[in-house]
């Protein structure tokens, strides 16, 4: 997800996806430990997605 799509979104949407997102790099990172991904890039993407819209979040909270 590209930051200028998260600024876009509503806060409701964006607490929506987070959740989603940390799921989703939380399911990665486990089948990783398991057995090593075909392309482990997917969870730098993954981590850096659920950090760009943790900021934004925050961003939003303390305006």
């Amino acid at each position: 997800m590209k930051q200028s799509e998260i600024k876009e979104t509503s806060t409701a949407d964006l607490q929506e996806k987070f959740a989603e997102a940390r799921k989703v790099y939380s399911d990665f990172k486990m089948a990783h430990t398991i057995s090593p991904l075909e392309n482990p890039i997917q969870l730098r993407n993954h981590r850096r997605t659920v950090a760009r819209i943790s900021t934004e979040l925050t961003k939003r909270k303390v305006q």
